[in-house]
């Protein structure tokens, strides 16, 4: 059974460069979604919703392999929108007041019906705390900026700015939230090859 890569069929949206922001387009897709606030660093709630997602994301994948679709495919890496009130005042180096939604998306074959039934088998299996707060919701973004940060969350600051810096010499401006996608598994990977994809909306 061939394996099926998202990540290699949307290439521009998951594979950016590191040197150089780029434009790219990025159509609506379906995910299962988890929204929260405060220091993702501090928030019990954070590492619940992480949880949460996973468990409904493998077990989607394990009942698409072993059912009628029978497809096999990677399980897509965990992304996340990133907000404050005013986002004028968005600041990578104060996280106390940031908002957020833990998202991962799905293929387009993964319908409401089988996301219940996964719902119902993580729950009779592991029943993590923020299982029913996840839900399965359409989101596209349309036309965005985008670049890969490579190390530690901590040192995002240059590249974020870097990322406003060339919206706004392009005589664009930042609409929606700031939107990261972990490609590295942080909890086995040295911190300083960390990549993160940063996204940022335009209009």
């Amino acid at each position: 059974m061939e394996k099926v890569d998202f990540k290699k069929i949307y290439k521009t949206l998951y594979k950016p460069s590191a040197k150089r922001v780029e434009f790219v387009e990025v159509p609506q897709f379906n995910f299962l979604m988890i929204d929260g606030e405060g220091d993702p660093n501090k928030a019990q709630a954070f590492q619940d919703a992480i949880e949460a997602l996973y468990s409904l994301s493998y077990t989607l994948k394990f009942m698409v392999k072993k059912g009628e679709i029978g497809k096999d495919y990677g399980v897509m890496p965990l992304e996340g929108l990133w907000w404050v009130e005013d986002m004028s005042a968005f600041s990578v180096e104060n996280k106390d007041g940031w908002q957020w939604t833990l998202m991962m998306m799905q293929p387009d074959f993964i319908t409401k019906a089988m996301v219940g039934d996964a719902f119902a088998e993580v729950e009779r299996k592991k029943s993590p705390t923020a299982l029913g707060k996840v839900r399965f919701e359409a989101f596209g973004e349309g036309r965005a900026a985008q670049i890969l940060h490579v190390g530690p969350f901590t040192e995002e600051g240059p590249t974020v700015e870097k990322l406003h810096a060339f919206i706004e010499q392009s005589g664009l401006g930042r609409t929606g939230k700031h939107h990261e996608i972990y490609l590295s598994d942080t909890r086995r990977a040295d911190p300083a090859k960390w990549k993160t994809i940063i996204r940022q909306p335009v209009a």
